[in-house]
């Protein structure tokens, strides 16, 4: 089950009597769960501190509209994965840039320059092929592989069965293993 915080009924009830400092409450205690569903949706760094930004405006201005506290979790979920989405594809038709999920970090930029070379182009391989990958394989790859999130959790975020999250990651990874020319994809 995704991880509640207690007190966040009461904070939900303030804000939707327009407590900002209750908002505010809400956002310190949930912004990087919303940072962790924008960048597993668009999958691009450079857009998530806008797109969240865009999130909490929206939570402020709609947070009226949520009729079950206890359905907080997965009504936000569903405004960051919705504005993430509008973002990304706002993004691709701007500019049509892929920017890489991970850094290389200090080690590997004072790695042997062959070295670094041969590690960028297979990272740039992968995050071609996550990219690649259907929406609704490439959301719980990520969530699950980079940002570490338990299946439960995945399952509960999206709406979805444990079973069903556990046969999309089985078939994304078989996706990438293809796409990359892995032991399956030959």
């Amino acid at each position: 089950m995704i991880r509640t915080h207690e007190g966040d009924h009461e904070l939900i009830i303030a804000a939707q009597r327009g407590e900002r400092s209750a908002l505010d409450a809400l956002v310190h205690r949930h912004d990087g769960w919303v940072r962790r569903i924008v960048y597993a949706t668009v999958g691009r760094q450079g857009l998530v501190d806008d797109v969240v930004q865009s999130v909490w405006a929206s939570v402020w201005q709609q947070i009226a509209t949520l009729a079950d506290p206890a359905r907080w979790r997965g009504w936000l979920y569903r405004l960051a994965r919705n504005a993430a989405i509008d973002a990304g594809k706002r993004h691709a038709r701007e500019s049509g840039l892929v920017v890489g999920l991970v850094d290389e970090g200090p080690a590997m930029r004072d790695a042997d320059p062959a070295l670094r070379v041969s590690q960028t182009e297979q990272r740039q391989r992968m995050l071609r092929a996550i990219q690649g990958l259907p929406d609704h394989y490439r959301e719980p790859f990520i969530l699950r592989h980079l940002q570490e999130w338990s299946y439960a959790e995945i399952g509960e975020a999206m709406g979805l069965p444990i079973d069903t999250v556990e046969t999309r990651l089985v078939r994304a990874r078989r996706l990438l293993r293809e796409a990359l020319g892995g032991p399956d994809g030959r």
